[in-house]
């Protein structure tokens, strides 16, 4: 059984490559960027990638979608900028609720920086759960790191699930997984030894351990490098230089720390090995690293998907009881 979305910020596709896993087929992906709209349309010709901006956009036409899903922009949140929440002319909340009165999806899945679920912005969760209880939706906030599902990274992010009333109570948060994800050693000792480095065992040993969070940066950013410094400190510590990215793995020769490729950084955040992003290195790693992991989206997609089959699996077996009572 198929359900319909739509997504806003849809990027490169990270959470829609994770929710048509979970079982969703795309009506609309709604992005701004025109590289990341070719993105979507490189690796999926038959998905309705629509260059917009949300403010501009009306889904009235996908009503009674099953969901409505979204990475709205993070710096109105993140503790790397002035975090201005509501105030900052990027938050894309309301629109996300005004397209939610357009279309009425059964859930909306909306996801964020963990700095949103900061003190500060107490009260405005609580606006947009009350706007949000006045449409119908029950919602529940969670911190989710993108480890606990696969990926090999921390990547803590608030997400917001909101189920119409009767849908609500068959909603579970995804369990964590019981293994482990893979150390970066682990993960990228084929990417690192394509080209016959011959280091390559003794860098695995040293990136024994998970990444710290990719970040992507904007376009005031300078370059594609990974992160502040702290961050690229931490990268240090496995054996990367994250001073930027390499056009290809290191060679037999090759006597530094690696640099991580674009491939490798996208694998890092959990893409298919398949999945191609277009322009140059440095925009084409900013849709990388703000993306949303595609298997934490797989399993939230998945306990969403699972609510709407037990509702109407009991909604059924009513229906049924019904008229033989009848």
């Amino acid at each position: 059984m198929k359900f319909t979305s739509i997504e806003i910020c849809a990027g490169a596709g990270g959470q829609a490559i994770g929710l048509e896993q979970a079982g969703f087929d795309h009506l609309a992906l709604v992005e701004i960027e025109p590289l990341a709209c070719q993105t979507l349309s490189k690796n999926r010709p038959q998905w309705n990638v629509i260059e917009a901006n949300v403010r501009e956009f009306s889904a009235k036409e996908y009503s009674g979608v099953d969901l409505l899903a979204g990475g709205v922009p993070c710096p109105p949140f993140s503790i790397a900028g002035k975090q201005l929440g509501q105030l900052d002319e990027r938050d894309l909340f309301p629109e996300a609720i005004r397209l939610a009165k357009e279309c009425d999806p059964k859930v909306i899945m909306l996801e964020n920086v963990r700095g949103l679920l900061d003190i500060k912005f107490k009260e405005y969760r609580r606006h947009i759960l009350n706007e949000l209880y006045k449409l119908g939706y029950q919602c529940d906030w969670r911190l989710v790191n993108a480890s606990d599902f696969g990926v090999s990274q921390l990547r803590p992010r608030a997400i917001l699930v909101g189920l119409k009333k009767e849908y609500f109570e068959y909603f579970e948060w995804p369990a964590k997984n019981v293994i482990l994800p893979l150390t970066i050693g682990e993960l990228l000792y084929d990417e690192m030894s394509s080209l016959g480095w011959e280091n390559v065992d003794n860098w695995k040993q040293i990136a024994n351990k998970i990444a710290p969070t990719i970040v992507g940066g904007s376009k005031k950013h300078g370059g594609a490098d990974l992160g502040p410094t702290r961050a690229k400190q931490a990268w240090a510590t496995l054996g990367v230089n994250g001073g930027g990215l390499a056009n290809d793995p290191p060679v037999n020769g090759f006597n530094a720390m690696p640099k991580l490729t674009l491939k490798m950084a996208a694998l890092v955040q959990g893409f298919p090995k398949e999945w191609e992003f277009v322009g140059k290195k440095t925009p084409a790693y900013r849709q990388v690293g703000n993306a949303f992991p595609p298997p934490v989206a797989r399993a939230i997609g998945t306990s969403i998907v699972n609510a709407l089959k037990k509702y109407e699996q009991k909604s059924g077996k009513r229906k049924r009881l019904q008229g033989q009572t009848a």
